[in-house]
C-alpha cells in the first residue's frame, strides 16, 4: 500500500473531470512499485456505459504487458470498485484493491449502484436473461474445446 499510487488515480480522475469525460472515477494498476496501467471514467466521452476508470486501466495494463493476466499486481482506484469493475478485476487476477471513497461516498454523488448489488442477490431484476440454442452453442464450445491453442482461466 503506498499512497502515491492513490494520489495518482486521483490525477486520473482529475484529468477526467476536466475533460468532461465523465464521472471523478479515476485508477492506475502497479505491478512491482511501478505504474503499469491508467484510466478515468470515459463513460461520457467515449458514450461507452463499460468504460469505468477501472476498466480503463485494466485495458491499459493488460496492452502495456500484452498479456490478459494482471495477476501480481495492485490497482488504486478513487472509488470502491462497482459489481462492473470488481467482476473485470476478479478476472484480470488482480491481487489486491486500494479504493478512496465507498459505495455511500459514491451514491451520494449521484453514482447508486444499489439496486445492481440487489440483483446480484437475487432481489430484483434489472433485465431479462433467458436460454436460447444451447444446444448450437455447446457444439460451438466443443469446437472450442478440440483446440490446442485455447485459454482457460
Amino acid at each position: 500500500m503506498d499512497p502515491y499510487f492513490m494520489l495518482e488515480a486521483i490525477k486520473e480522475a482529475k484529468k477526467g473531470i476536466e475533460r468532461g469525460d465523465g464521472g471523478p472515477f479515476g485508477s492506475v494498476v502497479v505491478k512491482d512499485g511501478k505504474i503499469i496501467g491508467r484510466g478515468h471514467n470515459n463513460v461520457v466521452s467515449h458514450n461507452d456505459p463499460t468504460a469505468h476508470g477501472e476498466i480503463c486501466a485494466i485495458r491499459d495494463a493488460c496492452k502495456n504487458t500484452d498479456s490478459f493476466s494482471l495477476k501480481g499486481c495492485e490497482l488504486y482506484t478513487t472509488a470502491e470498485p462497482c459489481p462492473m469493475c470488481l467482476a473485470a478485476i476478479l478476472w484480470a487476477r488482480i491481487d489486491k484493491v486500494y479504493y478512496g471513497c465507498n459505495v455511500d461516498d459514491t451514491a451520494n454523488i449521484g453514482f447508486d449502484d444499489s439496486e445492481f448489488y440487489k440483483a446480484l442477490k437475487g432481489e430484483n431484476t434489472l433485465c431479462e436473461v433467458s436460454e436460447l440454442n444451447r444446444a448450437d452453442c455447446l457444439s460451438l464450445f466443443a469446437e472450442y474445446a478440440s483446440k490446442d491453442n485455447n485459454v482457460k482461466y
